[in-house]
């Protein structure tokens, strides 16, 4: 099994999007979230094995969220991504505890599925 996803972004269109390319690549997404907060309700009711978050959010920001959802107490991986492919995004992204960083247009690129695939496949 490839591990459930959680999706995070305030844009409801690109989520759809993200949920599309990876259902298609053999992944289950188990919910979307549009905020900090919706991301946080979610989580503790799924508990997804992944959570894939933009960086920039109504209520808060991506780097904060991984923080706050890695402190859960079941095992979680974050990849955050953002519009925004400054170098520095990658470093805070690592230092909030994520497995990595992605610019939005590589999320349909086979970067997030080896991502994604070498960190779950690792966990077994």
């Amino acid at each position: 099994m490839l591990g459930s996803i959680l999706i995070v972004d305030d844009d409801a269109s690109l989520r759809g999007l993200v949920v599309r390319i990876l259902r298609s690549r053999g992944h289950t997404v188990i919910g979307e979230a549009g905020s900090v907060a919706e991301a946080l309700t979610c989580a503790e009711g799924l508990h997804p094995d992944v959570a894939l978050i933009d960086i920039g959010l109504p209520d808060g920001d991506g780097f904060l969220l991984t923080r706050r959802l890695l402190a859960r107490p079941w095992p979680m991986r974050v990849v955050l991504f953002s519009s925004d492919a400054d170098r520095a995004n990658i470093a805070a992204a690592l230092r909030a505890g994520a497995i990595g960083f992605l610019p939005k247009d590589e999320l349909s690129s086979p970067a997030l599925q080896r991502l994604i695939e070498d960190r779950t496949d690792a966990d077994k």
